[in-house]
């Protein structure tokens, strides 16, 4: 009689909660199955998760270091029939913060379908901040709703303030787990700040590139590291290699002082620009200039501007602009952070509004 892999290598054996809930469960470890990494450079081989090459990530700095293999816009993709979905994963790293719960810094979020059609099923997160592992799963057909055995589209956000060393996804024993259809549109990237990492979300499924990447069909590579994001020319040269559709810049808040963005933002630029002559990029500035005083941010702002202003006079059709300021209502902007700096959801929901009709200019949707 054959063996199962769980008796043999007990990390594939699904705990007895997991068991309890789902008594026909089959876990899959993420490396040996057919769901596909995306928004990573390290996609979990050799127990490493990471948004970029960890060498040149350690060549930069220790923030960028430690911040790299934080797994913000992470995302695994794959198909299945399976009337149920759980995962179960392996913490690398994870801290406290008073301003963001475990389910936005370190939970994962478990999402049916794609694009506009898509539904979330389940949050799922630690329940104490040392919790080396966290496992969860629902039904994928929404409560009420009868389960009809088809092939269906999974998409699971990774936690954005922490990374990740082992991950299982557990299906029933009796259906399948297939690679995922490609995106509809290509790889967005964006650079910036805490912000574009995504503090401080609720859920890592409410990051505003994560919004948009659901809500347009698109990949995303998220490169915001946060207090960390300075417009250094390495993280450049990185962003040039990626094979991109857009690029969305925005690192004004890690900017020390406007005399600093001045000498980095249009360099950083035009290291991208040199390697994709075509490229579309967005400029935005910071979403709540009341972070320094109204002369400050003035001025942060019309230096982005500049950056812009001098590609289009030089003939650059491909360049955008957005005046971080108008992003958020006026009559709402005080409802839009959780602490007057970092967005919450709603913040992030108008984040991701305000970006995604350039880009669907961009993707020929307009």
């Amino acid at each position: 009689m054959s063996l199962r892999i769980e008796q043999i290598d007990k990390r594939f054996a699904a705990s007895e909660a997991l068991v309890k809930r789902f008594p026909t469960i089959k876990m899959y470890e993420l490396t040996q199955s057919e769901a596909k990494v995306y928004g990573l450079h390290h996609t979990g081989e050799d127990g490493i998760f990471s948004r970029m090459p960890v060498e040149l990530a350690d060549s930069i700095n220790p923030s960028i270091s430690t911040l790299s293999r934080h797994t913000a816009g992470g995302r695994i993709r794959f198909r299945t029939d399976s009337p149920f979905v759980a995962i179960r994963a392996k913490r690398l790293n994870g801290f406290y913060m008073r301003h963001m719960p475990l389910s936005g810094s370190t939970g994962c979020d478990i999402i049916v379908g794609r694009g506009k059609d898509a539904y979330t099923i389940k949050m799922c997160a630690p329940i104490r901040v040392d919790d080396d592992w966290f496992e969860d799963g629902e039904k994928v057909m929404p409560k009420g709703e009868e389960f009809v055995k088809e092939m269906r589209d999974i998409t699971v956000t990774l936690p954005l303030y922490g990374g990740l060393s082992e991950f299982y996804i557990g299906i029933d024993e009796n259906s399948t787990l297939l690679a995922p259809e490609p995106y509809t549109h290509g790889k967005v990237a964006f650079y910036g700040s805490s912000v574009t990492q995504g503090g401080c979300a609720t859920r890592s499924g409410n990051s505003f590139d994560v919004i948009i990447s659901r809500m347009m069909d698109c990949d995303v590579h998220n490169l915001g590291f946060s207090g960390s994001g300075k417009g250094e020319p390495e993280v450049a040269h990185y962003i040039a290699s990626l094979d991109l559709a857009a690029f969305v810049m925005d690192y004004d808040h890690n900017a020390p002082n406007p005399e600093h963005l001045e000498a980095t933002h249009k360099p950083f630029f035009e290291i991208i620009r040199a390697a994709h002559p075509e490229l579309p990029v967005i400029f935005m500035s910071r979403v709540r200039p009341e972070t320094s005083t109204r002369e400050e941010s003035n001025k942060r702002r019309e230096i982005i501007k500049a950056t812009y202003l001098d590609a289009v006079a030089k003939g650059d059709k491909n360049v955008y602009f957005i005046d971080g300021e108008t992003v958020f209502p006026k009559d709402e902007r005080d409802f839009c952070t959780v602490d007057g700096a970092h967005p919450n959801d709603l913040g992030f929901m108008y984040m991701a509004k305000a970006i995604m009709p350039y880009l669907r200019k961009v993707f020929g949707e307009e």
